[in-house]
């Protein structure tokens, strides 16, 4: 059996679809996370590249981030989720990395998935790595305490009006 990459809790969450919150009428699962919160307990709900969109340049968010679309540059975050359409060129940085679609470039994330759908080309530098029968991954697997301290910060250029050279 693959490790779910959860915390342990004292009763399973309750199954709904993919994609959708839990019925209102459904109490919550007490220890569960709902769908679209943050690790740290924060209300916020993920942010989502749609399928119909393509960002060229770097990604950086401090929460959840769910991609279905194109990325061609680096991100980053706290938990990534590579949808099965997503379609990714360029390092993934995040303390968890779900992926279900195609990414080309070096996964760094101190617990990683691999779903059976995922196509990665890349290393991978991880504490914990899941990999599903069917999952296509070819390059390193390298395993590292901290794997996301070693990766380079993104630059976020400076907003004050002047300009470097």
């Amino acid at each position: 059996m693959l490790p779910n990459f959860k915390r342990s809790e004292t009763e399973p969450p309750k199954i709904s679809s993919p994609g959708f919150p839990p019925a209102a009428n459904t109490p919550p699962t007490p220890g569960a996370r709902p769908l679209g919160l943050a690790r740290s307990g924060e209300r916020n709900a993920p942010s989502v590249i749609g399928p119909d969109l393509t960002i060229n340049g770097n990604l950086v968010s401090k929460g959840e981030v769910q991609i279905d679309g194109e990325v061609q540059g680096d991100i980053q975050g706290t938990y990534v989720v590579i949808g099965e359409k997503a379609r990714i060129t360029g390092g993934i940085v995040a303390e968890e990395i779900v992926v279900r679609g195609h990414v080309m470039g070096s996964v760094r994330g101190k617990r990683v998935m691999l779903q059976s759908s995922s196509h990665v080309e890349g290393d991978i530098f991880h504490q914990a790595l899941a990999i599903e029968q069917g999952a296509f991954f070819e390059g390193k697997s390298r395993r590292s305490d901290d794997p996301t301290a070693e990766a380079a910060k993104p630059e976020i250029p400076s907003l004050n009006g002047t300009v470097g050279l």
